[in-house]
Formats: C-alpha cells, structure tokens, sequence
C-alpha cells in the first residue's frame, strides 16, 4: 500500500510506529537487528564470486568470523568487477547503478549498484525523514500528498537523482524541479526555475548539499533566482513577498527566503554542511535537518525534530567504527590493520571513521567509506546519536565536490608542467567559514625572482588543471563564489628541514595545524625574521 494511501486508513501513532519505531528501540534491540540482517547478508554474499574473491578461501559462518577473516574494504577491492558492471559476481541483482567521483581524473568515478530490497529500505527511511523532520513531538508529523519540494540534489546517475522516483512509488509530491525531466538545463537554470515555481505555489521542504543549499539561498537575496524577475506569484506568495520586500527595505537588508517561504523542514547533508547551518537558519527561519547518506550506503541516519545528532537506520547497513588514534595510526602504517567497534561499543565524545557492510544484496563488506563521525551521546542502552565531521584527513573534499588525495594533486602538478619543489595541501576555512584548498609550496631558486608574480601564475595554472582533472572543481568555484585554491610559497628546503627538526615526514594532504605553524616559523627563521609568508 502506498504512503498516501495509508494516510487515509492508519493513524498517525500507527504510522509513525512502522516507520520511525526505530527510535524507541533500546540498543540491545538495535542491536538484535542489525546482527539478523547482517548474518543473512552474510550468507548470500559470502557465496557470490565477489564474496569468494575478496574471502580467498576463508568461510566465516557468523559476524565475529568475518571481522576476524575480511581485512576492511576499499573501492580498489571491487573496481575491476563493479566498473565492468559483473553482476553474475554480485549476490543481488541490480536494479540501478548509481555514479559518484572517485578520484578526480585519476580514476574517475564510482560505480554502486542497487537492488529492488535497498531501494525499498531506502525509501521508507526517506520517508522516515519526513515525518521525523516535521515533527514537534513524537507521533505528530505534518507530511502529506502534494507537498511541494525545492529540490537542490543533482540528477541520475547520482544517488540525490533516485529521490523524486523514490518518493513517487509511495506518495505524490511536487518537486521543484524534478531533476530527472529537466537533465536538459544547466545546473544555475534548474535553480531559477525551481524559484520560480516556489514563488507560484509555494514551498514545504527544501533538500540539498549544504553548499548548493547555500548557494540557492544567497541567489535568491542577491535577486539571481528568484529574489528579482518575472515570476507567476500566488497571491498569498505575492502578499508575502512584498512584506518580505518591505521589511527588507526598512531594516536594510536584502529579501531572505525566510520572508517569503514557511517551511515545514529543511535537509541538508553533505561535507561541510555545518559550515552553512546558521547563515541558512537565519535565512530560512528553520534549522536544518542533518542528513547522513552516501552512494554506497543510501541514507543510513537522519536528525529528529530536536536537533541533538543522527540515529543510524538499523535496516540500512551493518555498521563498523574505527577509532581515531586507530585511523591515524593505519595513515603512519599503511599495513597496519585497525581495529573496529560495533554501534553498542562507541563513546560518546569520540570520533569515529565509518566502515559499512552494505545490507539487503549490497556489494560492499567492511568498507570504507571515507567518513568521519562524531559520537555526540551514548550509553544506558540509549541509541546513540552521531553528527558527520568530515572525509577521513587523507582526503580533502571541499563542499562535496572535490576528491583530492596525494595522488591526484602529484599527477595535477605533472600535467601542469611546472618546475616545482616540495608541497603540502591543508583544507581550511576562511573569514566567512567557507572552506578552501591552502598549498604551502616550495619553488626552485631559480624561480623565485617575483613572489607575487609566481603565486599568480601557478594559482592560475593549478586552478586550470585542476577544472581538466575534476570536472566538479568549476562547479565549486561557481558555489564558494571566491577562489578554492590560495598558495603561500616557502622557501626551497623550508619541508625538510622541518621534518628534520621534529623527526618525522608531514603527510602531504591535511597536516596538522601545529606542522603548518611550524612551517611558518621555520620559514620565518630561515630569513632571519623577515619574509614571512602572508596567509
């Protein structure tokens, strides 16, 4: 039976029992489910070729088996079967394959495929989302047939993409635009029509990546999708928007969507969502929901309606976590093996790197996804409650649309052909808290005869090929509205003898804050106090 369907004949405490029952599990009972679903994933997995394959003749019979028997998972473990889309090696047959970027144009994207089991599960927690998100207490929830969604995800193949059809097999919304029917436009055209739309009829939700969110949401008080033009406006939008106008004017400001649009919830998701949480609060009048999902994963946690971290679905994937000093210490040894812990073992103040087995025929076991949580509350067999906080260090995505790693940047610096010394790359943020690519780079001697003229060229030259090899790097700079690449120039040497004085190499993707100061210094004593680097 459909979602709109039920509407009609259950009421709200039956609905919200079948679908957001999770959260009064206790973590014992959590638990329960997570390990019946994992031991039947197990089974069909353990069987298909890629079981076999990624196994290597080992036959664990239960969960504690296979942690002791499968190292942990990274995509190169599965490229060449799921690239090559092998489902005879696959324990479920696909019903979609969904794209994400891998690592730039070093290896260009990733390939995930769905079964029609995880595209149910991941709609009724989509669905879930919903009712949690526009509920004031529980039980009460205020979603219904032909809700109106300003959509900011990207269309299919990506995974924001299956949303609208998703949503469509279990009740009728509105969305604005559909993504999908309007593949045609441009990225900024699907915006302004999305406005436009919300300015004729209104808007309920509004879904997108913390950036996007936030790049549609300044268009609109800069007047460049929606806040200026010629639109159809509903006569209560009209009442709204002039008042919005008015008072705009009166308090000298510019027009917020939050003067025109009432909300009834607010998604976002995506790496460095929190950065955009409170200018978006101010602007919309309604705090965002934090959503957790991935392309591998589907939608695995959402925000209730009190704001206080994500629960994690227990239907969704069987969920691992490695402990921070567990993480950094595989970065140092790459042959070391860290060891995980189960949701009923974290703490709460700890920081966590995700590791997912993908349930109902999904490819991936002990995989990791790159993610970064934090354990905001835990313990007295309470569910706990997570909030994302980055990729893991040894990548930099800024706003969900980089992929940098050592790797790709060396092969940027080789496609550039620039004569160019010893290098370091940190994400940081700027004034505003918007983040950015910071490279602290050494350049020969001979080179060094104009610091400006240098720092010019080689920005010039690195943002050009870091558009050829990220095809998403343009995009970013559009969204960030301010160049993501800065370049402070050491002086030749100024690496080494670092890692000499302190004893140790500086990983070249997100050293520390204290090895980037000490950078500085050393720079600065190099020159004998002069020449410090300008930040």
């Amino acid at each position: 039976m459909r979602f709109e369907d039920k509407l009609k004949k259950y009421s709200r405490e039956q609905l919200w029992q079948e679908y957001c029952g999770f959260l009064d599990m206790s973590l014992d009972e959590y638990m329960y489910t997570q390990r019946r679903l994992m031991e039947e994933q197990l089974q069909l997995w353990s069987k298909s070729g890629l079981g076999r394959q990624l196994l290597r003749g080992n036959h664990p019979r239960t969960i504690d088996e296979l942690r002791e028997m499968l190292p942990l998972t990274s995509y190169a473990d599965y490229a060449d079967v799921l690239l090559a889309k092998r489902t005879e090696m696959l324990c479920g047959e696909p019903a979609i394959w969904i794209q994400t970027t891998w690592e730039g144009g070093l290896r260009p994207i990733k390939l995930a495929p769905y079964t029609r089991s995880m595209l149910d599960t991941y709609r009724h927690n989509l669905l879930a989302t919903m009712m949690m998100a526009t509920a004031r207490r529980k039980g009460e929830f205020d979603v219904k047939k032909g809700d109106r969604i300003l959509y900011g995800g990207a269309p299919l193949p990506y995974m924001t993409g299956l949303m609208p059809s998703l949503f469509d097999e279990d009740i009728t919304f509105t969305w604005l635009p559909d993504n999908n029917t309007n593949s045609d436009l441009s990225f900024s055209q699907r915006i302004k029509k999305g406005f436009s739309m919300a300015l004729s009829g209104g808007v309920d939700f509004f879904f997108g990546i913390g950036s996007v969110a936030n790049y549609i949401t300044e268009s609109f008080s800069k007047g460049g999708s929606g806040g200026g033009g010629k639109h159809a406006v509903s006569p209560g939008n009209a009442l709204r928007y002039l008042r919005g106008k008015y008072i705009s004017r009166r308090d000298g400001r510019a027009i917020t969507p939050g003067d025109v649009f009432r909300l009834k919830a607010f998604f976002f998701a995506g790496t460095d969502a929190k950065c955009y949480k409170d200018r978006l609060t101010k602007a919309w009048g309604i705090m965002p929901v934090e959503l957790a999902a991935g392309t591998e994963s589907t939608c695995i946690g959402a925000e209730n309606w009190e704001h206080n971290g994500m629960v994690f679905f227990p239907d969704a994937c069987f969920y691992e976590f490695i402990p921070e000093e567990e993480m950094r210490r595989n970065l140092k040894d790459p042959a070391y093996q860290p060891r995980t812990c189960l949701m009923d073992e974290i703490q709460a103040g700890e920081t966590y790197e995700l590791v997912l087995s993908v349930l109902h025929g999904g490819a991936f076991m002990r995989y990791r996804i790159g993610d970064m949580y934090h354990c905001l509350s835990a313990g007295s067999g309470q569910l706990p409650h997570l909030t994302f906080v980055d990729r893991v260090p040894d990548v930099i995505d800024i706003a969900g649309f980089t992929r940098i790693t050592a790797s790709s940047m060396q092969e940027v610096i080789r496609l550039s052909r620039l004569e160019l010394g010893d290098w370091v790359l940190k994400k940081e943020f700027n004034q505003n808290d918007d983040p950015f690519l910071h490279m602290y780079l050494e350049i020969p001697p001979d080179a060094q005869a104009s610091e400006v003229v240098t720092r010019t060229v080689l920005t010039e030259h690195l943002s050009l090929y870091f558009k050829y090899f990220d095809s998403d790097y343009g995009d970013l700079k559009k969204l960030l509205n301010m160049e993501p690449l800065q370049i402070t120039i050491l002086k030749y040497g100024t690496i080494a003898a670092y890692e000499a004085k302190i004893g140790a190499k500086l990983p070249r993707i997100n050293p520390g804050m204290l090895d980037v100061c000490g950078l500085l210094r050393q720079q600065a004593d190099s020159a004998g106090g002069e020449g410090r680097p300008r930040l």
